[in-house]
């Protein structure tokens, strides 16, 4: 595709940030070629950073007009990117959204263009591959890029492009975007794949790109890890109660955790009650230390650990937002955007 055809259309991209002093500025500083090659803004959308965050985007903004810093009072991801849109999507064909703890590729958000352009797509959305630097983390990103971590999810096994209904969110279109409502803001997690249900029933059309990809950084200690799949699994049972769906089967399995744990409780009865929840956690220390000796990993028992965890959580998420669910979800009433 050529620097023509990109420049063609006009881009947004947003970056949701809340205290992320020590990682904002290789992330502007990666956007730099994006800014030359596409025509493109950068909306960093703050949730009320108390350390240098803001002061350090103040500081590109004044050095450079296509860098913007925009108050986000909600905090939260899905309401960063919707106020972005609300003020500065009007004339604009494509919204970008760059993770502050993410790595990219310098040519990412061109790559993304290309896509659209070339498929025809609404939504590209990337592979994501997971990469620790503490011992922890390098056992968590382990977990996540293996089945036992991400049961099978394409957009973690390195497919190739295909169409889709669901990956890691990277370009769509404004228009898709506006038409469906943005974000729901009533989901802190999971607000991703609650939107593309909402895409896909309204006829757009997902692609997911093998061109480029991503890097994430997991959490670095068990509190935050549990606190997040916790998150995970409350977002997805929100998901599945809103619009009636069911989970697949691939959610099932680690959907059985939590109550296994609670029935592993009634041994103290009959030890029998135990060997479903000892039959999951012998299966995961198995994939750990096959993950050690089949692909020479010293991490993998760590991994099968860090699995586990994300396993409890989710499940527990999931059903601590079931069974705390004493009416239906209220439906979303997208933010008013303003009047040109």
């Amino acid at each position: 595709m050529t620097s023509e055809s990109r420049r063609a259309v006009r881009c947004l991209i947003v970056i949701p940030c809340l205290n992320e002093a020590r990682h904002i500025e290789s992330v502007i500083d990666n956007l730099a070629d994006a800014l030359l090659d596409l025509n493109a803004v950068i909306v960093v959308s703050d949730g009320g950073s108390t350390d240098k965050t803001r002061s350090i985007i103040a500081r590109y903004a004044s050095d450079n007009p296509k860098v913007t810093l925009l108050d986000n009072p909600q905090r939260i991801q899905s309401a960063a990117v919707n106020i972005a849109v609300a003020t500065y999507g009007a004339d604009c064909d494509y919204l970008i959204r760059i993770d502050a703890h993410g790595d990219y590729p310098a040519d990412y958000c061109q790559r993304l263009v290309d896509e659209a352009l070339a498929t025809g797509a609404d939504s590209v959305v990337v592979g994501m591959r997971t990469v620790g630097i503490s011992p922890f983390q390098k056992a968590t990103a382990l977990a996540q890029n293996s089945k036992l971590g991400n049961g099978g999810s394409r957009h973690r096994m390195g497919a190739a492009s295909h169409w889709t209904d669901h990956g890691h969110h990277a370009l769509m279109k404004i228009s898709a975007f506006r038409q469906i409502g943005g974000y729901d803001e009533t989901f802190q997690h999971n607000e991703d794949a609650e939107l593309d249900y909402r895409l896909n029933a309204a006829g757009y059309r997902i692609w997911m790109t093998d061109k480029t990809s991503m890097v994430y950084y997991p959490r670095a200690k068990v509190l935050p890890l549990f606190r997040q799949y916790f998150g995970y699994g409350r977002g997805r049972a929100r998901n599945f109660m809103k619009h009636r769906a069911r989970p697949s089967l691939r959610q099932m399995i680690p959907l059985s955790v939590a109550p296994l744990a609670v029935g592993a409780l009634l041994a103290v009865i009959n030890w029998t009650a135990a060997i479903p929840f000892a039959v999951w956690a012998g299966a995961c220390l198995a994939y750990g230390a096959w993950l050690a000796l089949g692909q020479r990993n010293p991490y993998g028992p760590l991994a099968a650990i860090s699995a586990m965890i994300m396993h409890f959580a989710w499940s527990a998420g999931f059903w601590r937002e079931v069974l705390g669910q004493k009416k239906a979800t209220p439906a979303y009433m997208p933010r008013k955007e303003p009047s040109i």
